[in-house]
This record gives C-alpha cells, sequence and structure tokens, in this order.
C-alpha cells in the first residue's frame, strides 16, 4: 500500500489489483457507457501528454466546472495532476462574480466545462481574468473548443517520457487540488490540499466500508467539486468499486433502479426527501395496508442496533422489513447496503427508521479542511452509534477545547488558504485545525456534534441559542421545507419558515381550502398559518422556554442554490436569508 502516495496512483492501483471493465460508467443518450480501469488510464495520459502539448507546466493551475459528474471529469483530474499541476474544481451553480473570483484568484490557465450553459457563464467573464487562455467544452457546445482536441492533441505518445518524468517528481506532500470552500459568510477561501491529504483520507476511510472489494457498485451524484464525493471517488477506486454517475438529482430514483448499487452517499436534506415520499405513499394507503405500513415506520423509529431493543423487538422488525421495508430497499435498487451522510447534520429519527428498514445510513463528519473525513459510523465491530458521528478514522486525534470546540489533528490536515496566511494562522494552531464545530466525545469513544460556534447566538436574555439543533426537530414536520432560527440580541427566538409546497397543496385539497397554486399566496392564508402554529407548538414541547419558537413568519418563495438561499451543499446562508426577508424579520420583533 505504501506506493499509494499520490492521488493519480489510485487509478494504477486499481488496474493492477481489480482490472476492471466498468470502472466509470456514465449515460450518454440514454445509455450507459464502461470506462474500463485500462482505458481509464489511457485516457489520463493522452490528456497529460495534451497538456504538455498546450504548455501546461508543473503548479500550473486548470478549472473544471462540470454541472454533474462524468467519466470526463476524472479523466481530466488525474491527467492534471501526473504533470504536478493542480486543479481547481468550481461549483457550477455559484454566480458568474465568483467564477470571476476563484480563476482569477487561482490564476487558472485552462478551464474544462460541461455544457454550454457553464460555458456560457465563463465567457461572459472571460475578459476579466487575464490568466485564462481558452475555455474547453465535455459536450459538443457550438463554437467552443472540444476536451476531445486535447485528447487527440496527446494521441501521439513520443512523450509519454516527459508525462512520467513529471510524475517521478511528485511527492505526497505537493499540493494536489485548489478547493474553494462555498463560504456561508464572505469570498470563497482556497483550501490547499496535498495529495497525502485526500489521499490517506481515501484509504482510512476506506476502513469503515462494509463492502466486497472488487465487486460491488456504487452511484455518484453529489457534486464531485466538493472533496467529500472527490474523496470517495479515490476510496471506490482503491476498493475496486465500479462508480455508476447518476444523471442528474431528479433521475436518482430511475438511476438507483437501473444500477442496483450497493452503496451511495447523501446529505441529510436528500434522506428527508426520500423519507417524505416514502411517508406520502403510505398516507395514500387505505385500511390494513396502511395500518401495516404506520406500525412499521413506528417500529422503525424506536430502532437501536445491536439487538439493544430486546428479543421481540427483533422478531417485529423481521416481520416488518419482510412486509414493508424491504419494499423500500426495492425502490431504491435492492442492493443498497451502506450509505454515507455527511456534510450537515441528520437527523437521528431518520437513522432509526432506516437502519430499521435495512438500509444502512451511516453519518460521518468532517470539513473541506479536513480533506473531508474526521469521524464515521460502521455497523461493524459495535461502531455505530445514533446521535453521533461515529469514531475518528485511523491516524486521526480529535480534543475538546475548553469552549467545546472540535479540534482535528491528522494527515487529512489542509496545507493551509490559498494565498492567505492570515486566515490559515487562525485555523491551524500547533498543528490542530480549529473547526468552528462545537462538540463532545462520549465515554466511549464517539464524537457527537452539538452546533456551529458562528451559529449559536444568545437572546438579549443572555441565553445562548443553538439553532441547527432547533431548525432539525422543526423540519420533521411534513409541512416544513426549511427553516432558519433567528433572534440573535433580540428577546426570544423566532423562526422564517419554507413551505413544503407540494405537502401544503395535498392537505388544502383534503380540507377543501382554496390555497391557491403558489407559495405566494399560501403564505397568507389564515388557515395554514394556524395549523403551522400547531406544529410549532408540538415540537417545541422539546426545548427549554427560552429555546422555544415565539413567533414565525412563512416566507413567500422557494430557498435555493441558485437564488443564494443555500450553499451548493444545501447548508443555510443565514445572513443571505435575513437580508431578503429584513421585512418579515422587522415584523416579527418590531
Amino acid at each position: 500500500m505504501s506506493a499509494l502516495k499520490r492521488l493519480f496512483d489510485f487509478p494504477y492501483y486499481q488496474l493492477e489489483k481489480y482490472n476492471l471493465n466498468d470502472a466509470l460508467v456514465t449515460k450518454y443518450d440514454g445509455v450507459w457507457k464502461s470506462t474500463s480501469s485500462q482505458e481509464y488510464i489511457d485516457q489520463v495520459n493522452k490528456i497529460s501528454r495534451g497538456l504538455l502539448r498546450l504548455g501546461i507546466q508543473p503548479n500550473d493551475k486548470v478549472a473544471l466546472i462540470s454541472t454533474n459528474n462524468r467519466t470526463e471529469w476524472n479523466i481530466m483530474d488525474i491527467g492534471i495532476m501526473q504533470l504536478g499541476a493542480q486543479d481547481v474544481p468550481i461549483y457550477p451553480t455559484i454566480s458568474e462574480e465568483d467564477y470571476a473570483y476563484v480563476l482569477n484568484h487561482s490564476e487558472s490557465v485552462y478551464c474544462f466545462v460541461s455544457d454550454k450553459e457553464v460555458y456560457d457563464k465563463v465567457m461572459a467573464i472571460k475578459g476579466e481574468v487575464e490568466s485564462l487562455k481558452e475555455v474547453f467544452t465535455f459536450d459538443q457546445v457550438e463554437g467552443a473548443k472540444n476536451w476531445a482536441e486535447v485528447l487527440e492533441l496527446g494521441e501521439d505518445d513520443s512523450n509519454q517520457s516527459e508525462v512520467q518524468s513529471l510524475m517521478d517528481k511528485v511527492t505526497e506532500d505537493d499540493l494536489a487540488t485548489l478547493i474553494y470552500t462555498s463560504g456561508t459568510t464572505g469570498r470563497p477561501k482556497g483550501v490547499m490540499l496535498s495529495h497525502k491529504n485526500i489521499a490517506s483520507n481515501a484509504i482510512h476511510s476506506s476502513t469503515r466500508l462494509p463492502l466486497d472489494q472488487g465487486n460491488a457498485k456504487a452511484l455518484s451524484f453529489l457534486p464531485v467539486c466538493h472533496v467529500y464525493e472527490r474523496m470517495l471517488q479515490y476510496m471506490y477506486q482503491f476498493n475496486g468499486v465500479s462508480v455508476y454517475f447518476a444523471e442528474s438529482i431528479e433521475t436518482i430514483s430511475d438511476n438507483l433502479k437501473e444500477v442496483k448499487p450497493e452503496v451511495m452517499s447523501a446529505v441529510p436534506r436528500l434522506l428527508e426527501k426520500v423519507y417524505d415520499k416514502i411517508i406520502a405513499k403510505g398516507a395514500d394507503l387505505t385500511g390494513l395496508k396502511k395500518k401495516l405500513f404506520f406500525w412499521a415506520v413506528e417500529l422503525g423509529l424506536q430502532y437501536e442496533p445491536y439487538g439493544q431493543n430486546g428479543w421481540l423487538y427483533e422478531q417485529k422488525l423481521k416481520l416488518a422489513r419482510k412486509l414493508i421495508f424491504s419494499k423500500w430497499q426495492e425502490a431504491l435498487g435492492g442492493n443498497l447496503k451502506v450509505i454515507a451522510s455527511g456534510s450537515a447534520a441528520l437527523q437521528s429519527r431518520l437513522a432509526r427508521v432506516f437502519n430499521a428498514a435495512g438500509m444502512g445510513v451511516m453519518e460521518g463528519y468532517g470539513l473541506t479542511e479536513t480533506s473531508p473525513v474526521v469521524s464515521v459510523n460502521d455497523m461493524r465491530d459495535k461502531g455505530f452509534k445514533i446521535g453521533t458521528v461515529g469514531r475518528p478514522i485511523p491516524e486521526t486525534e480529535v480534543k475538546i477545547a475548553e469552549d467545546g470546540e472540535i479540534l482535528v489533528k491528522g494527515p487529512q490536515v489542509m496545507m493551509g488558504y490559498y494565498k492567505d496566511k492570515e486566515k490559515t494562522d487562525e485555523v491551524l494552531i500547533d498543528g490542530y485545525f480549529h473547526t468552528g464545530d462545537i462538540g463532545e466525545i462520549c465515554k466511549d469513544g464517539f464524537l457527537k456534534i452539538t452546533d456551529r460556534k458562528k451559529e449559536m447566538f444568545k437572546t438579549s436574555g443572555g441565553k445562548y441559542i443553538a439553532p441547527q439543533i432547533i431548525e432539525n426537530v422543526m423540519k420533521q414536520s411534513r409541512f416544513i421545507e426549511q427553516i432558519m432560527v433567528i433572534g440573535e440580541g433580540e428577546k426570544m427566538p423566532a423562526a422564517l419558515i419554507q413551505l413544503n409546497e407540494e405537502f401544503v397543496k395535498d392537505w388544502g385539497k383534503r380540507k377543501g381550502l382554496k390555497l391557491g397554486d403558489s407559495l405566494s399566496g399560501m403564505v397568507k392564508n389564515q388557515d395554514l398559518i394556524n395549523r403551522i402554529q400547531e406544529e410549532i407548538d408540538f415540537y417545541n414541547q422539546k426545548f427549554g422556554n427560552w429555546e422555544k419558537i415565539k413567533k414565525f413568519e412563512l416566507t413567500p418563495d422557494v430557498w435555493s442554490i441558485e437564488e443564494e438561499h443555500l450553499t451548493p451543499t444545501m447548508k443555510l446562508k443565514r445572513r443571505v436569508i435575513k437580508d431578503k426577508y429584513m421585512d418579515l424579520y422587522n415584523k416579527i420583533y418590531s
């Protein structure tokens, strides 16, 4: 394993150990197209040779922007790094202004994009980026240079020895990539990750992957420009797992049925949506079928691993799995053994119900700055505890500072922020990365996250409020799609709420209410407002008096990444949301 020190070593390791026919699989025009381990490496070397002929030097930066995960991205990724150059993956959905900032700050020389939409966005600001020579596309786009031209440029292998000598010079401590974090505040920061940072993370995270090596499939759809999904792809390559790229977030349920994967990763928001859809289907049943369905769900919500609920519970669970949960599994392809959940806090009811249903949702924790995994749950060896993010992975030290902040030390901790020593020195102190998250380590070594240090606030009465905990409980209501707890410096906590439009429409129909077709109409309906108040009152019971949501306002539109309410990993941009709904905020506190 010692040979696996640099990220471009992974495909070669896979070829030697597993030699897959379907290393990477993407759907083009309705047909899945496989790239074998050998073809993967052949194309990577063509790209390296082509880039050399375009004048790429070690430490040059090449930007990659793709709306969906696809084979081309991975080929570019490895092809760039083999030359000792670095890639700069960029979220497709950020603004043109942010594109310009990242391309300028990284001094990217070339940019490879997926499709016309992204191409047009880059071309609109290309004039503002002096370093940028050329933009290539993966799809055929009229008037644009295509990435196939670079492959063609690399057909002639007479400069392969030059590629090899550049590869030989790259060490594990060299910079591999710059990942710009979609901060919830301010300008994106360029996180410098070395080959060792990510490679060690992929190898150490593998110890928590309960799959048959060389004989499993993964469905990949979280954005690969984010280090979480990207690290997992190296981990899949290391374990001989075939990677299938979902077409889009909308087609996931179809893709799951076609691919029948054993593993996928998810963010809690997605699992919430899957769960809500399942419950909505159950609510449409009648008679005994409906009774059985909700009996199984109730049972699932009490789930504890390792038979902790006793023999009788386990017998009932067997029956529930046979009658009800097996259908849930079928809907997700039928083979899912493990779903890695990260990026935000997972409601424990989801961990319970999915695990009861036999689909192992394993929550982990990490940050871009830790490449990303710090800790993760694992069903094996009593490594799973609901309500925690698991135990730290090998070679990772986690300690809690006096103020409760989680500090991390290990091979995955970043080199620093690109061109920003000041911000680097703020978070890297004595080898420990200061995460900005608040947590505790349980007696049995499990890590528990309680909140974001930056997001906790005090009311004017001096009481601390941890908004995420309250939001996660409130989001269990089927009426609520998104919620943001507010009240910093105010006398009480309150909330801005985006309704679950689909569910509210169904509810309105059942009640014979005229709610209108859009959120902007619905939010004025007094019957609906009263009903939301009942939901808030119900969930408020879980909290101390000072934490209860005393007032709320419903927002007239959907919170989205495009409209800047959410970061690309679906976290709330609190400042932006507050500014957008200042009128509602003032209405609450005036």
